[in-house]
């Protein structure tokens, strides 16, 4: 494939994780990190002198407990928590936690719609109906109502699930936060993902002077990804 990407040497690689590293599973907990993927990405981080990150709405610990010390920062709860470098604590902008009655009752409409999974979140939460996709408009219109006049939290599509978070955090300020210290600082960003949450990441690296790729249109699929970056191990540059 012909990519316009930024000199190799000078970029620095930020991935999503669910759909883009790792295929999407039926629930959350049951996605399969694939053999050979954190070797693959290990070379890539030591390829781009650590410049390689996740950005995710997933927590820093799932990330952790899912890749170990493969990647070196990870941005994760759609930028509510980065980890700049293995081992560092957890930075946490100021934002509010849902109030306890909406949490109380997404769990609710959770057990209430059989297939659907209620996945709480440190600062928001989602509800999941890959299992059940004829219950997605009904919980749609069920946060919706919930969310009316909130000017601090919002509602966000995603791979069949639907995410109340609060507002002031996304994938694109989590980029341009990253870009701001080493190993990233000074590099071009290039942001791979494939979701609706990915678009302000995607959006975020081409202003920055990288580029934003959707798995979609350039590779086609997680594996079509992976197959990617084992490539970049093995040449030392961009395929």
């Amino acid at each position: 494939m012909t990519l316009h990407l930024p000199p190799f040497e000078r970029t620095a690689l930020l991935l999503d994780l669910d759909g883009t590293l790792l295929d999407i599973a039926p629930r959350p907990d049951a996605v399969v990190v694939p053999p050979r993927l954190t070797e693959s990405l290990m070379l890539v981080r030591q390829l781009l002198d650590d410049a390689l990150a996740v950005v995710t709405g997933r927590p820093v610990e799932t990330v952790d407990a899912l890749l170990g010390s493969a990647v070196y920062a990870v941005a994760g709860e759609h930028g509510g928590a980065l980890r700049r470098k293995p081992g560092s604590v957890l930075e946490r902008p100021t934002l509010p936690s849902p109030p306890f009655e909406w949490i109380e009752a997404a769990a609710r409409l959770a057990a209430l719609h059989p297939g659907t999974l209620f996945e709480p979140k440190a600062r928001g939460f989602a509800l999941h109906y890959r299992a059940a996709p004829e219950f997605g408009p009904t919980l749609h219109d069920s946060l919706k109502a919930m969310l009316a006049g909130s000017a601090d939290f919002e509602l966000l599509p995603a791979h069949m699930l639907w995410e109340v978070r609060p507002r002031g955090v996304d994938k694109g300020k989590a980029v341009v936060r990253l870009m701001e210290f080493p190993p990233f600082l000074g590099r071009s960003p290039v942001f791979i993902g494939d979701d609706v949450t990915d678009e302000d990441g995607i959006a975020a690296a081409a202003t920055l002077g990288g580029a934003g790729l959707r798995v979609q249109d350039t590779f086609g699929d997680a594996a079509g990804v992976r197959a990617w970056l084992a490539k970049i191990g093995a040449r030392g540059d961009w395929p």
